[in-house]
């Protein structure tokens, strides 16, 4: 019977922690499991809190990964490193194709490079590793230099 209360009290400070978390922002799963873990709780006390939220709809990996992709695409970051990102995350279903990497290639670099066409190989192969280091694929960069 003890041991019973003790879990229980434990599972409702795991809740009003990982509350405190989703206020601040979206957690996925993966992410919170983690961080409760990293607290000291056990997988008997993490998973009935995290049903809890899913249920009640106070977590969502769909709605984590629709703001994880907006705030990384309005950072100018690439499909690439998105992708990796949301599977470490514990994001295994996102769809990315709404999204024009394209546009957002050929506007990062504008940004950071202005209007002006690098003039030799050198100045072209830095623009390029800046855009894959941002997370852009290669058929983007290309698309980015031999449509200027």
């Amino acid at each position: 019977m003890k041991r019973t209360l003790a879990i229980k009290t434990s599972i409702n400070q795991a809740y009003h922690q990982v509350l405190s978390l989703l206020v601040q922002r979206e957690h996925s799963a993966l992410e919170l499991t983690r961080k409760l873990s990293a607290k000291g709780y056990v997988v008997e006390e993490i998973e009935p809190v995290l049903a809890q939220l899913a249920q009640n709809n106070y977590q969502s990996d769909e709605r984590f990964a629709e703001a994880f992709v907006l705030m990384r695409t309005n950072q100018g970051k690439g499909g690439v490193l998105i992708s990796q990102q949301l599977k470490q995350k514990g994001i295994e279903d996102f769809d990315l194709s709404t999204i024009d990497f394209f546009e957002l290639a050929k506007s990062v670099r504008l940004k950071k490079y202005g209007e002006q066409l690098p003039k030799n190989y050198k100045e072209k192969a830095k623009q390029q590793r800046f855009l894959q280091s941002r997370g852009f694929g290669f058929e983007q960069i290309n698309q980015v230099f031999s449509c200027e």
